[in-house]
């Protein structure tokens, strides 16, 4: 059996499809399972043992379907379910099965702060989709595959070898960001040194954080390629993070997690951490949180509530304990 599993984007989409592709290939025997998505999250499933071929997302579609129908698939996954998966399954004409994405609730559940979206994690709901293949969850956490031998003495100062905390402080829009005074505040009460990731955008917020609290801190931000960043969070004691890709990432290592949301909210889009044995969720209830699905540039009432106020002590605990 020769299988396609679609999922072009986002990196936190695209990790959670990794236990179905995992299922998929252990569970039915001989098949052969191919995965496509865009050029940009090709990393995710570098060196992933279930995947037997990586295909890309060509700029123009025709060449990508052209692609597809060479290969002769029995089956195509939907894991992305959109216009362009859309049109992939209808002039491919193979026998798919489609992720269902509730868009409709979700959008009443923003629009009118209601709750219609059922607390399934997303890893489920992809699950869904090859259960008529016989095809069940195995309950093991996600994959992630790092490409490197990396050391920790090449990527850290002595100071910052042993029992540090992994913080992830960058997210690509502001409104899943803590503001720099509550790391701050956070970091200046962690009982060990602190290694804060993210990339070039947060590179100056950790310069204000490391500048504040001295040798405590280390800014990797920006220094380190993503794969490095990946293998020191695989090595910290703990990490913090937002909801953001390398957070996401961080769970398939099964390091104490801090999940820390501001306005968007885990519920919503699914994607609390996955089978990860010791985990922290922090947030807060207020009636205009969420306030979006994927985050926003500024809060749009101008106070900053969800994540300003959330509570220090109980993630100073859990991170202490």
């Amino acid at each position: 059996m020769k299988i396609l599993v679609i999922r072009f984007s986002s990196m936190g989409d695209i990790i959670y499809t990794t236990p179905v592709v995992r299922c998929l290939k252990k569970q039915i025997p001989g098949a052969e399972i191919h995965f496509i998505t865009k050029p940009a999250f090709k990393y995710i499933y570098d060196n992933n043992p279930y995947v037997d071929k990586l295909l890309l997302l060509k700029p123009e579609l025709s060449a990508t379907i052209k692609d597809i129908k060479a290969e002769q698939y029995d089956y195509i996954i939907d894991l992305h379910n959109n216009l362009r998966t859309a049109l992939i399954k209808l002039r491919t004409g193979i026998k798919s099965s489609t992720y269902k994405k509730q868009a409709i609730r979700k959008w009443l559940s923003l629009k009118f702060n209601l709750k219609l979206v059922p607390p399934v994690h997303l890893v489920d709901r992809y699950m869904e989709s090859v259960q008529f293949l016989g095809v069940k969850n195995d309950n093991q956490p996600i994959d992630y595959y790092i490409k490197a031998d990396h050391q920790l003495d090449k990527l850290l100062p002595l100071s910052h070898q042993q029992n540090y905390v992994a913080f992830i402080i960058g997210a690509t829009h502001f409104t899943k960001r803590m503001p720099n005074e509550k790391i701050i505040n956070l970091c200046s009460e962690i009982n060990a040194p602190v290694v804060l990731l993210g990339g070039n955008d947060v590179k100056t917020n950790g310069d204000v954080i490391a500048h504040a609290l001295g040798d405590k801190i280390y800014n990797a931000c920006g220094i380190t390629s993503l794969d490095e960043s990946v293998y020191l969070v695989s090595k910290a004691s703990k990490v913090i993070g937002f909801d953001t890709g390398l957070t996401h990432i961080a769970e398939a290592f099964d390091r104490p997690i801090v999940s820390v949301w501001g306005g968007t909210a885990p519920e919503l889009l699914g994607v609390q951490p996955y089978k990860v044995k010791s985990v922290l969720v922090a947030e807060i209830e207020l009636p205009c949180r969420p306030c979006s699905k994927f985050g926003l540039a500024a809060c749009p009432l101008g106070h900053f509530k969800c994540m300003n106020d959330i509570p220090e002590t109980e993630i100073i605990e859990f991170v202490n304990r």
